[in-house]
């Protein structure tokens, strides 16, 4: 009998296969879109340093520092600052009512006024993608120094793309 049931699970095996397994696909869509956008990154602190007298210009230099996207064109400005009767020739560093006159310009030689209209005073550029940098050339003209203090000025800058 163990015979015959052996050859019947053989036989069963060998006909009866293993189920096979069906599949199906579809494809899918992954999609993104980027839109024309800017940031700044970053303004660092534009320091005179300190000085008793201001017989001589004192110049020093800061970055604004903005990326935005690839091919987007973009303009960075600076405004005059919160100095009163500042304008952006003569924006004012402030410790109650006695001032020290600056100016900001966007070239070394320190001949091209950095303002706030666009197509007049800002700096133009392009995005990249990555994270541009700008070199802030900022001068403290020869003048009549005021009293022994700290002198401060809050200059926004505005990128407009």
């Amino acid at each position: 009998m163990w015979r015959k049931t052996a050859a019947c699970l053989a036989i069963s095996a060998l006909f009866s296969g293993e189920a096979s397994a069906t599949t199906t696909t579809t494809n899918m869509t992954v999609q993104m879109t980027i839109t024309a956008s800017c940031t700044i990154s970053s303004a660092s602190t534009l320091n005179f340093g300190s000085s008793g007298v201001i017989a001589a210009n004192v110049d020093q230099t800061s970055t604004v520092q903005v990326q935005c996207t690839n091919t987007t064109p973009y303009n960075i400005g600076l405004d005059a600052g919160t100095g009163s009767g500042a304008t952006v020739a003569a924006r004012k560093m402030t410790n109650g009512a006695s001032t020290i006159t600056y100016s900001l310009y966007s070239d070394s030689g320190r001949t091209t006024v950095w303002g706030s209209t666009i197509g007049t005073n800002t700096v133009s550029a392009t995005g990249t993608g990555s994270a541009q940098s700008f070199t802030v050339y900022g001068r403290v003209p020869t003048q009549s120094t005021p009293a022994p203090a700290a002198y401060t000025d809050t200059v926004t800058v505005t990128v407009t793309y």
